[in-house]
């Protein structure tokens, strides 16, 4: 399967890198990657422990600022200079921790610094926005008033989310989102991707699992060493594929074995060519 070029769907990218380099010292994080989101797209990002999928969520998100490179917002070069003004901007990030507290309950961890005061708090309007944003993602969650610490993983996602949808964003960066969860929360978390994607958003998804990769990314962009290695259409690019680009096995036994199995299904009509 060969790469497709890395560049934006159709319509103009809502959230297009080129370039962007990352240096900690003498260690080169990122080297002069390019990623393009379209509205309504799901870009997922993948690459072994090291490739620098980390470092460009936190770039994207506005705690790191980059070394070289450029990045334009729908259209306009920006500056993301912080997780504040890179919110403002309409880029939002749901970090693998979720940074909730526990010990405060739905409707609180979703305004926590964030409140509605025109002169003391209003309780009446964020309930309201509350249940709208939940309502968005058809989310599971009964009540408002449930403390986060009785939520499932897959609930607490929903809840990560949706606070991260205040504002309005118009790109969503979800680092993770379906780690160390079950079967069950992992397809409700899948759904609530393929629901920001019905709904407009661009969706950034970090992930090690290529069945969660496969079942909602319309592309699949592979960092190698901090580099970028391939960006593959997911719905026509093999398992093989993404896993010999993110660990640069293609000359390798292993990956002439997955090559030749795949050739032998594709001439067995088991597998589109």
């Amino acid at each position: 399967m060969t790469a497709v070029e890395a560049q934006a769907p159709p319509d103009q990218a809502v959230l297009s890198l080129r370039g962007i380099s990352k240096n900690f010292g003498a260690v080169a994080a990122l080297t002069e990657v390019d990623l393009d989101v379209g509205a309504g797209e799901v870009v997922a990002v993948v690459g072994d422990n090291g490739a620098g999928k980390s470092t460009l969520v936190k770039v994207l998100a506005g705690v790191h600022g980059p070394d070289a490179g450029t990045i334009r917002f729908q259209g306009t070069e920006v500056a993301l200079e912080s997780p504040a003004q890179v919110h403002a901007l309409g880029i939002a990030t749901v970090f693998q921790d979720l940074a909730l507290c526990e010990n405060l309950d739905v409707k609180a961890n979703l305004f926590l610094g964030r409140e509605l005061r025109p002169f003391l708090l209003d309780d009446v309007a964020m309930e309201k926005k509350s249940w709208e944003l939940l309502r968005q993602l058809s989310a599971k969650i009964p009540t408002l008033k449930v403390p986060v610490a009785s939520l499932s993983g897959g609930q607490r996602q929903t809840v990560a989310i949706a606070r991260a949808l205040l504002g309005d964003p118009k790109v969503i960066l979800l680092d993770e989102p379906t780690a160390a969860l079950g079967v069950a929360q992992t397809a409700e978390v899948l759904n609530l991707v393929e629901r920001l994607r019905d709904n407009g958003l661009g969706v950034v998804m970090v992930s090690h699992n290529m069945e969660d990769v496969r079942a909602v990314a319309d592309r699949v962009a592979v960092l190698r060493l901090g580099r970028n290695n391939g960006v593959f259409d997911a719905q026509s690019v093999s398992s093989e594929d993404i896993v010999a680009a993110i660990t640069g096995a293609a000359d390798n036994a292993v990956s002439k074995r997955a090559v030749s199995k795949r050739a032998s299904r594709v001439a067995d009509g088991k597998e589109a060519p």
